[in-house]
């Protein structure tokens, strides 16, 4: 590879926090034109090499060039200037302002205004395949929608290397392949695109090259037609890893949880949820599948008493829970692992240990004035030791763990618990290849003991694989609820956006 193709090269990059080495000769290169896929497990520095690429941090040595010329990126003022954009997973968009008002927000005055402005954006749309209106409010659009006007964003300043971090997290698989194209339009273009995802398949559809990180180092790169994902898994965690997702056998029909016409309202008081009916039986994973805002969370925090009912009933094991507290929900066997974009925003105190944070959900079953921390630290260590837990120990506050072993943490404290039906939202997001496997042979475990599983994911495949059934929400409002094994993606992803009924696919109980 040439200075003149090469976009961005870095060469034996390091950075440390403190004892950890985050970042350990780190070797990376793109082309313009190309796409990149950066795979690795969870703590294998993917986040901390794209901070320094965008100006966060500052590496301790190596060299950064672009476009051959070695540079020191001190600010993400400086990443721009020299054409890196980021698209963050979480997108950094002001609901209340139109498309265009986000798009030059921070320009301090020196873009175009008005319809000069609408004109250029409409422009850049143009040429790389992007569809928006302009002046529609954020708080108007769906996902990807929201999703393009961050691209817009860093097309609209200039930039020509872009990194996007996890993209397809909550894209239907229509809203997925239309991604696809505009990054395709982009290499067409010249760009030079880095991707950063969990998702396989998807590295091996859309890039061009591959480059896996494992413990902070750059363990090889390849071209992805030259590599299989097997290949892939084995390079990310260092040993051979099954792909294939279990599925037992329901055991019983009991029913556990029942919940009818449940309605209830936002802050804003418009319907968060409207006549949702399902039972969820013993022994059976039900899966709910929805872009985000779909009403997931508010499902979740119903069922587990965190979030007020409007009207419906939610019956466990025949009796009405609406209207219990969440610590009595709690007593009568409901667990709810909720994991919010914020993992630390629910469920774990962040300045507490992995002992203190087990101890969270038991201490109203303690005598006396004193805590007993033995049984608490015995389950910490057994938790750490079974979910492959990334800890200097079980005292370590939760706050310096990363975003993966965080989810670990509250997963596994949950079944711990023994419950008879948890609710899970999540429970994957942000974790690795190796993570992600170990969480659903946890959960195939607890089906086999018949406990009524509520999860709520957001990769099709994986809630086709895994689960028996799957709730299809779409606004609040259910448009199916079908059988994992009769359903497509397609008419997921139709059913997801209410686009059009798949025919046949409603499942009949």
């Amino acid at each position: 590879m040439n200075d003149a193709d090469c976009a961005i090269e870095i060469r034996y990059l390091n950075k440390t926090f403190g004892t950890v080495a985050a970042n350990r000769n780190i070797n990376l290169s793109v082309s313009s034109g190309e796409i990149l896929a950066l795979l690795g497990e969870n703590g294998s520095g993917k986040t901390t090499l794209m901070n320094m690429l965008s100006g966060i941090y500052q590496p301790d040595s190596g060299e950064i060039r672009v476009r051959g010329r070695p540079v020191l990126i001190r600010s993400p003022r400086d990443a721009v200037a020299l054409g890196i954009g980021m698209i963050h997973q979480h997108f950094k968009l002001v609901d209340v302002m139109s498309a265009k008002e986000n798009i030059v927000l921070g320009d301090k005055g020196k873009g175009a205004h008005g319809k000069r402005l609408t004109e250029k954006i409409r422009a850049i749309s143009a040429r790389f395949g992007l569809e928006i209106d302009p002046d529609k409010l954020i708080s108007d659009m769906s996902v990807g929608e929201k999703q393009t006007v961050e691209i817009l964003k860093v097309l609209y300043r200039g930039s020509d290397i872009l990194i996007l971090d996890e993209p397809t997290a909550v894209l239907t698989p229509q809203e997925t392949r239309k991604l696809f194209s505009i990054l395709h339009q982009m290499k067409r273009e010249g760009c030079a695109v880095i991707i950063i995802t969990h998702k396989l398949d998807e590295v091996m559809e859309v890039s061009d090259r591959v480059t896996i990180l494992r413990k902070g180092e750059s363990v090889g790169s390849a071209e992805t037609s030259s590599v299989t994902v097997r290949k892939l898994t084995e390079l990310m965690v260092g040993r051979p890893v099954s792909l294939s997702i279990d599925r037992p056998e329901r055991v019983g029909r009991e029913e556990r949880l029942t919940v009818t016409k449940l309605t209830a309202l936002n802050d804003e008081g418009r319907n968060a949820l409207t006549d949702i009916n399902f039972s969820l039986y013993g022994g059976e994973i039900l899966g709910v599948a929805g872009v985000a805002g779909s009403g997931q969370r508010a499902l979740c925090e119903a069922i587990a008493g965190l979030w007020p009912v409007e009207t419906g009933s939610i019956l466990l094991d025949g009796r009405n829970i609406v209207g219990l507290t969440p610590r009595e929900i709690i007593q009568k066997g409901i667990s709810m692992s909720f994991v919010p974009e914020d993992r630390l925003g629910m469920g774990l105190v962040a300045s507490m240990s992995i002992v203190d944070n087990m101890l969270l959900k038991d201490y109203q079953n303690q005598r006396g004035f004193l805590m007993r921390r033995a049984g608490a630290a015995s389950l910490a260590n057994e938790l750490v030791e079974r979910l492959d837990i990334s800890t200097p120990s079980i005292a370590h506050p939760v706050r310096q763990l990363s975003g993966g072993n965080v989810q670990k943490v509250l997963l596994g404290r949950e079944i711990q618990r023994n419950p008879s039906v948890l609710i899970t939202a999540y429970p994957v997001r942000g974790l690795d290849v190796g993570s992600s496997f170990r969480i659903y042979d946890l959960l195939n475990e607890q089906k086999k003991k018949g406990v009524a599983i509520l999860f709520i994911g957001e990769s099709l495949d994986v809630l086709m694989e895994l689960c028996d059934r799957i709730l299809v929400l779409a606004d609040g409002r259910m448009t199916g609820l079908v059988d994992a094994e009769q359903v497509t993606k397609e008419e997921l992803g139709q059913m997801m956006t209410r686009s059009s009924h798949a025919k046949g696919a409603y499942y009949h109980e």
